[in-house]
């Protein structure tokens, strides 16, 4: 389960950001670029991804620890 939290955390990064990419202007080609909702958008969804990905490192780490050697 703490995979699909890493996978889901990294696409959802990537998508957001495009999404912020685009409503900055920084990248062209799409209805999307120049709209300011679509850079909010990716700014969420980058900090959706970041505490997804987090989340992960973390139970990674506490399963690590309580490992037995």
């Amino acid at each position: 389960m703490n995979w699909v939290r890493l996978v889901l955390g990294i696409v959802l990064g990537l998508i957001g950001l495009v999404w912020l990419g685009q409503g900055l202007n920084l990248i062209k080609g799409s209805m999307m670029t120049g709209q300011l909702q679509w850079a909010a958008a990716g700014a969420v969804l980058l900090v959706i991804a970041a505490w997804l990905v987090w989340g992960f490192i973390r139970a990674r780490d506490r399963g690590w620890r309580d490992s037995p050697t």
